[in-house]
């Protein structure tokens, strides 16, 4: 197993870090285009490896040669969101980033699995998607997973309870629009209303979609990585352990939910070959009209690319 991530950042580095770590591959290559970044970071990784127990060869470039072959991608290469910058601000500059990384990536690993976290994320891995030519199953953005753990973690310092007996699902795009379903949140089995007033859940909701704003305003000069890396990595696990994790990640949907040619956050399952099923959970009315709204809010974005 050989896994490459783009991008020598806060977010990909500690990505690496973590798949050297837990020992996901017996090849991590970390590329990025500073010179010297990644050789320093790469070899600073492997170093690692004696005290952690991990046998993982880690390999640090500003080429593209040496990811060859890889079977799995994670793209996290493009600029930082800044306080008082939006997602979508992103967008022009992150998508001709985006767009080279994924022309020479697949150039490189015709037959890899690309997982996409740079933002904004949704619309970042439909350029992936396009440019690659890749079949659907094969592209999927990391979204999801980060939104619902935090959303799970404001839970739990809310009611000071273990985020391991909280099971939620947050579906959408990675922003404002995103969609944290309450009805089917609870905390050891137990529905969340049963805790907590909807003014409460309301605010926990509204904290979910902050979230990534939160650590942005608090860094001032980042933004968020450590979340985001961990969520890409349990990604990369399922698919390399071919657990058929259930797990909600941005998917190219053709008719599920009665959403079309647009990714959006849903829950599938993560297997070896990739995306192996989307998961269609049935909705309320209300919540099927806020993902539709969140999806169509993608769209748009997706229409004004120049790619």
């Amino acid at each position: 197993m050989k896994i490459t991530v783009v991008g020598g950042g806060n977010v990909g580095a500690t990505a690496a870090q973590r798949l050297v770590d837990k020992e996901l591959a017996n090849e991590v290559v970390l590329v990025d285009i500073i010179e010297g970044l990644p050789q320093g970071k790469g070899l600073d990784m492997y170093e690692s490896g004696p005290i952690e127990g991990s046998d993982t060869i880690v390999r640090g470039t500003n080429s593209y040669d040496e990811s060859a072959n890889s079977d799995i991608v994670v793209i996290t290469a493009g600029i930082a969101r800044k306080p008082g910058m939006t997602r979508e601000q992103l967008q022009e500059t992150n998508a001709g980033i985006v767009k080279s990384v994924t022309e020479s990536v697949a150039k490189k690993s015709p037959r890899a699995i690309l997982i996409v976290v740079s933002n904004p994320l949704d619309v970042m891995t439909y350029v992936a998607f396009k440019v690659s030519g890749f079949e659907r199953h094969r592209v999927m953005g990391m979204a999801g997973i980060l939104d619902t753990a935090r959303y799970r973690t404001f839970i739990a310092m809310q009611l000071g309870v273990s985020v391991e007996d909280i099971q939620a699902l947050v579906l959408g795009g990675h922003g404002d629009s995103m969609v944290p379903l309450v009805r089917y949140t609870t905390i050891a089995g137990v529905p969340i209303t049963e805790f907590l007033d909807k003014t409460a859940i309301d605010g926990l909701v509204k904290r979910t979609r902050d979230g990534g704003i939160e650590i942005v305003n608090y860094l001032k000069t980042g933004s968020a990585y450590y979340a985001p890396s961990a969520a890409a990595v349990e990604m990369v696990e399922a698919i390399v352990k071919n657990k058929k994790r259930i797990l909600p990640c941005a998917a190219y949907l053709q008719g599920e939910y009665g959403i079309r040619d647009t990714f959006v956050g849903v829950p599938v399952k993560l297997g070896s070959k990739g995306i192996e099923q989307i998961i269609e959970v049935p909705l309320t009315a209300e919540e099927k009209a806020l993902l539709v709204k969140s999806a169509d809010g993608v769209r748009n974005n997706i229409a004004q690319l120049k790619i």
